[in-house]
C-alpha cells in the first residue's frame, strides 16, 4: 500500500506561545567581544509587518565548521551551537546575536514559520560580497554592529525561498 503525502497544517499563529523562549536569539552573550547582530523585519505580501513570525538561524562557526554542540534551549554562556530562535515582535523585527560565520561562502541560513504558510520557508542571508554569482537575492547589509536582513514573504521583492528534496 502507498501513502500519498499530505500538506502541512498552517504553522502558524498558533506556535507563539510554546516555540519561543528565553535567550533564543542569542547564540552568545552580547557582551561576547566578537559578538554580532543579525537583524531585520519580517513583511507579507502587502508590506506589512508580520509580528507573529518565528526565524531560526542555523550557521557555521567562524571557522567556517559545522557545530555539533548540545545545548541550543538551556546557554551555558560558552558553547556555540549555531543555531538559535527569535520570534518577531509587533513590527515585524527579529533579533539574533551570534558570531559571523566563516567558510569559503559564508551566510546564515534562516528558517522562517508565519501565519498563513502550510509549511516552514528556508533561505539564506549571505554576507556582504560572499554570494556566489547564480544566487539571484540580495545579500544581508552590514550595519555598525552586524547585518540586516530583511524577509519578505511575497510580491515584489520577494525573498529567495528554497526548496530541499525531502525522500
Amino acid at each position: 500500500m502507498s501513502l500519498t503525502p499530505t500538506p502541512g497544517q498552517t504553522v502558524g499563529p498558533f506556535f507563539g506561545f510554546a516555540l519561543p523562549y528565553d535567550g533564543g536569539g542569542e547564540l552568545v552573550p552580547h557582551t561576547r567581544p566578537d559578538a554580532i547582530r543579525l537583524h531585520g523585519r519580517v513583511y507579507d505580501g502587502a508590506g506589512d509587518p508580520v509580528p507573529d513570525a518565528l526565524v531560526e538561524v542555523w550557521q557555521a562557526a567562524p571557522d567556517g565548521s559545522v557545530p555539533q554542540e548540545p545545548g541550543s534551549l538551556h546557554r551555558d554562556g560558552y558553547t556555540f551551537t549555531g543555531w538559535g530562535r527569535a520570534a518577531t515582535d509587533r513590527t515585524g523585527r527579529y533579533q539574533f546575536t551570534t558570531l559571523r560565520p566563516g567558510g569559503a561562502s559564508p551566510y546564515f541560513a534562516l528558517t522562517v514559520f508565519a501565519r498563513g504558510l502550510t509549511d516552514r520557508l528556508f533561505t539564506r542571508a549571505y554576507l556582504p560580497g560572499a554570494a556566489p554569482a547564480a544566487w539571484p537575492g540580495p545579500a544581508a547589509q552590514a550595519d555598525d554592529r552586524g547585518f540586516v536582513f530583511d524577509i519578505r514573504l511575497q510580491g515584489e521583492d520577494e525573498t529567495v525561498f528554497l526548496t530541499y528534496a525531502q525522500d
